[in-house]
């Protein structure tokens, strides 16, 4: 599902997902347009910060995700294990503890809180001559497999 570039209407959806589809696990990928062949593996999200306007000139009320949300919320989803176990061809992966304070971090951060912490975040590059839609299609392959292995030593 693709998710508008506004606050409210992002954090609507992701309570619809929440709450219809009642998912295990919701993975959500963004653009990070400054990356150049590097993956980002987002381990938290931020509930304050959010001063900057989305694509219908508003910011949230305060700069805050949700009012009565924690400063932030940590995936359930182990990132730096996740990126010192995998590596994928041609396409470098990192680790980060800051997805930015716009519509990634603020969808990221709602979607923790909705869902207990069962929530992922990657930041994918632009598409280029080296990262093709095939490869970065294969490299979001490898490593959703692998939080959902992680989802399931989790269960156990």
């Amino acid at each position: 599902m693709e998710l508008p570039v506004v606050y409210q209407k992002a954090k609507e959806q992701v309570l619809k997902i929440w709450t219809t589809l009642q998912p295990l696990l919701t993975v959500h990928v963004g653009l990070a347009s400054s990356a150049k062949a590097i993956i980002i593996l987002e381990q938290c999200g931020k509930n304050k910060g959010y001063k900057e306007m989305d694509a219908c000139g508003f910011h949230p009320e305060g700069g805050c995700c949700m009012l009565d949300g924690p400063e932030k919320i940590e995936s359930t989803i182990n990132m730096k294990t996740l990126w010192k176990n995998i590596s994928v061809e041609g396409i470098d992966i990192i680790f980060s503890r800051d997805a930015g304070r716009y519509i990634c971090d603020y969808t990221y951060y709602a979607s923790l809180y909705y869902g207990n912490g069962r929530a992922a975040f990657i930041h994918v590059p632009p598409l280029s001559k080296s990262v093709t839609a095939d490869s970065l299609g294969k490299a979001l392959q490898t490593i959703i497999l692998e939080m959902l292995k992680q989802c399931r030593e989790e269960r156990e």
